[in-house]
């Protein structure tokens, strides 16, 4: 098991689980972008389709730590308080900065000109650079609240509500995060990834970050 996991309440590997999947994405995509042949709107729709499940299992991240996390944390904190409220507004800075991307996006979509994509690039390494920081600032302060405050209650309110998909959380996961993370999941789910939508999610990041596949 990681340092990270190791250090975590119990409850939290899905969380570090899930950050260290956003971190890998948003690089992956800067460099991906950056990469694309001008002109090339095959791979331009395709690492815009790839986008668009990032913001949505980032977005969705967010959402669940706005919602499950934060809360209970401010209602039993008094001095500490302080910390929450900045990861908040760390936090919007993060959202703010996708949307910055987010928006031209459809533009370098169409065309796959080379001005959009560096535009395009140079907004995807802000918006990861913002989301380091603030899930470095997490790890070192807000997730120790985190330990300390949440019920293992909490804890699991809060696992059910942050991916959209298994898949980017799941991919450099250890044996206990993984364990954790597909707990989490419906019967009819977990049995839907194991059956159709594992080998499918290994072939669309193949695609994406045009990787051979494996020997038989």
């Amino acid at each position: 098991m990681n340092t990270e996991t190791k250090n975590a309440a119990p409850g939290a590997g899905e969380l570090v689980a899930v950050h260290r999947g956003l971190r890998r994405e948003a690089r992956l995509l800067v460099t991906l972008v950056a990469a694309a042949a001008p002109g090339d709107t095959v791979r331009a729709r395709l690492l815009s389709g790839h986008f668009g499940d990032y913001r949505r299992s980032l977005l969705g991240c967010l959402d669940a730590q706005a919602a499950y996390l934060r809360p209970p944390l401010l209602a039993r904190l008094d001095l500490d308080a302080d910390l929450v409220l900045r990861s908040a507004q760390r936090e919007d800075r993060v959202a703010a900065t996708l949307a910055a991307a987010g928006a031209v996006l459809p533009g370098w979509e169409a065309g796959a000109g080379e001005a959009a994509r560096d535009g395009l690039t140079a907004l995807l390494a802000e918006h990861r650079a913002v989301l380091v920081e603030h899930l470095a600032e997490e790890a070192l302060a807000l997730l120790p609240l985190a330990a300390r405050h949440l019920s293992p209650y909490e804890w699991d309110a809060l696992g059910r509500h942050l991916t959209v998909g298994p898949g980017p959380a799941l991919e450099d996961a250890d044996r206990a995060e993984r364990r954790a993370l597909l707990a989490r999941l419906p019967l009819s789910a977990r049995l839907h990834w194991y059956a159709i939508g594992r080998a499918r999610y290994a072939r669309r990041m193949r695609a994406v970050r045009r990787t051979p596949r494996p020997a038989p």
